[in-house]
């Protein structure tokens, strides 16, 4: 079996990250890439070659002389696919160790120079959007693509380390995990009946179901049979909301722990936050390097500072307080009871403690019913993480292991406890202390990048009125 076994490595040229972190001595190699810039100088053309793996190009340098390239040089413009054959070589040119000597060349693809619209070096972010096909070929959206990577990649690694297992929870369900009924609905009906009226007990699953907004409750389901387990998945949410901050479509990680509290769940988030902004800091230096230089300047101390920084506590009281006591004429005016918004948020995180805080034991009225009511019962144990620049990047609480007061709260929510019954199986079964919370990815992604506009964070964003490719 091992002599018939060939290794993927050797089905593909090598990486152009790869390439430049060899060492500057002579060797031939074949790289493909597409191309980014293209000069002439005298008797030599200079093509500047990506293929993702970096945002530093290879440089491409050719003879003029070179058998058929008089021909080809007419044909390669910005944006074509390109395989270069050649003579890797320490490179004389200031700001560049390596450059590619090349013998030969192919034209794999052509881009049409009159059409073709990342011509120019910068492009607008609104801009990008219109072509988001062809918008990952920037350096700033390359970058983002990469970053995403190395903390999608981490949150595995973390919770593979720490014995959690993942769980991949449904995309369709049936239950509204936020109680808010912001879900897009899922349905084979194409008319309404005599009534007007959806039928959907004559509907594909035969109840009304939509995309999730939430895997929470079904890993909870997990959480109680294997202790610790995490879902990672995208997420809906019918919010007609044309915000820098709002998306239709978005990933989510949530955890959910099985004998844990809310202090051991703000524990939990706080490791998990440190390791990854550690991580990206470690492994994506060059990309955060540019939108440090570009996009957030003083991007690079900003997330360093955070690794470091002591993780504040406040009650929501306190911090209700805190906003009241600031002499803030904030938009929306404070009081106890009130969700909190974005200025308090980052009021609170920005200036009054500087750094990554935790605001715990919400309004019960605010949140929702399978939060664990506290004792007095007007608060909840729930926490929400607030770092600078975002607000609220992690939202989780205690879950409520008591059938009764879980079986309240639905109704008071106006949910029929009926149809959550699988829901309360879970606490008339062997029910334990529980605990879990969501990490937005994109906002995740945008604190990171220091990206204005959460729409710069995933591939193909999903909004109101927009749902690109």
């Amino acid at each position: 079996m091992n002599s018939l076994h060939t290794s993927i490595d050797t089905l593909f040229p090598p990486r152009i990250s790869e390439i430049l972190a060899m060492e500057p001595q002579e060797q031939m190699l074949t790289v493909c890439g597409w191309l980014r810039t293209h000069r002439d100088s005298g008797s030599l053309s200079f093509l500047e070659l990506n293929d993702g793996s970096s945002l530093e190009n290879l440089q491409i340098l050719i003879e003029n002389n070179t058998t058929g390239w008089s021909n080809l040089h007419k044909l390669i413009h910005t944006g074509a696919a390109l395989e270069v054959r050649g003579s890797l070589q320490p490179s004389p040119a200031k700001g560049q160790r390596l450059e590619l000597r090349a013998e030969s060349i192919v034209l794999v693809g052509e881009a049409d120079a009159a059409s073709y619209p990342l011509q120019k070096k910068r492009h607008s972010f609104e801009f990008l959007r219109t072509i988001t096909h062809l918008r990952s070929r920037t350096n700033a959206l390359g970058a983002v693509a990469r970053i995403r990577n190395i903390l999608s990649f981490a949150i595995h690694r973390f919770f593979r380390d720490h014995g959690f297992i993942q769980v991949h929870t449904p995309i369709i369900t049936t239950s509204d995990c936020e109680g808010a009924g912001e879900m897009f609905t899922v349905t084979t009906l194409t008319a309404p009946s005599s009534d007007n009226e959806f039928n959907y007990q004559r509907d594909f699953f035969g109840q009304h179901a939509g995309l999730t907004v939430s895997g929470q409750l079904q890993a909870e389901v997990y959480a109680l049979s294997h202790s610790r387990v995490y879902t990672f998945g995208p997420t809906f949410r019918a919010e007609n909301s044309n915000t820098t901050r709002h998306l239709a479509e978005f990933w989510m990680l949530e955890p959910e722990m099985a004998f844990c509290d809310l202090q051991g769940n703000m524990q939990v988030a706080e490791a998990l936050l440190r390791f990854l902004i550690n991580t990206v800091l470690e492994e994506g230096a060059a990309d955060l390097a540019l939108f440090d230089r570009h996009i957030e300047a003083g991007l690079l101390r900003k997330l360093a500072t955070l690794c470091s920084q002591k993780f504040q506590h406040l009650s929501y009281s306190e911090a209700i307080d805190a906003l009241e006591k600031s002499g803030r004429a904030f938009e929306y005016p404070v009081h106890w009871g009130m969700d909190l918004q974005a200025e308090h948020e980052r009021f609170l995180c920005e200036e009054l403690v500087q750094g990554p805080l935790f605001v715990t034991n919400y309004p019960a009225t605010i949140k929702p019913f399978y939060m664990r009511l506290d004792e007095g019962e007007k608060t909840v144990a729930a926490m929400d993480l607030l770092v600078p620049g975002i607000g609220e990047l992690i939202g989780g609480s205690q879950r409520e292991e008591r059938l009764d007061i879980l079986q309240a709260r639905m109704q008071g929510a106006g949910l029929d406890p009926a149809k959550y019954d699988w829901y309360l199986d879970l606490r008339r079964y062997g029910s334990v202390p529980h605990a879990g919370f969501g990490l937005g990815f994109e906002r995740l992604v945008q604190f990171c990048t220091g990206l204005a506009n959460i729409r710069e964070t995933i591939p193909f964003p999903r909004s109101p009125g927009q749902a690109p490719c």
